[in-house]
């Protein structure tokens, strides 16, 4: 059983889906951080110095009846929000994300149209009285020695 557990994980594609997992991971890591830390700041800025990590909404007090001054401190009281500004960055992140995929895919299709095989000029054509294949150059058939237009 171990033998054949060893012999599915070192299939190619195994591996090729963990690399792609693991660097997935760092790229969601590094998209959340472009977010939250970059791109929100800047938006939050010019809507009013909004920080989008702290909009929420209590449904319920905790042990300690609000207003909070932050969701940390909302968390921390025990009190139940809705954290609509996490969201809206979490979708921030999935459009980044979606879009990078976007373009690599693209850049993807664009390699592979290149690669396409490019049928190559014929070399032959058929006579049109004998229907014999000849040079595409010939001018007279060399089976039925029809004189051919050009």
């Amino acid at each position: 059983m171990i033998k054949e557990f060893k012999e599915f994980a070192m299939r190619g594609s195994v591996l090729d889906m963990a690399v792609g997992i693991i660097i997935g991971a760092a790229f969601g890591a590094i998209v959340s951080s472009l977010v939250s830390d970059l791109l929100m700041p800047p938006f939050g800025l010019l809507l009013g110095r909004v920080d989008f990590s702290n909009l929420y909404v209590v449904l319920a007090a905790g042990k300690v009846t609000g207003p909070y001054a932050s969701l940390a401190a909302a968390q921390q009281a025990g009190a139940v929000t809705l954290n609509y500004g996490l969201f809206i960055n979490r979708i921030i992140s999935f459009v980044i994300v979606a879009f990078a995929l976007f373009l690599m895919i693209r850049s993807m299709n664009r390699m592979k149209r290149r690669a396409e095989v490019v049928p190559a000029e014929p070399t032959t054509k058929e006579c049109p009285f004998c229907f014999t294949e000849i040079p595409i150059k010939a001018v007279r058939c060399p089976h039925c020695t029809t004189e051919l237009k050009k």
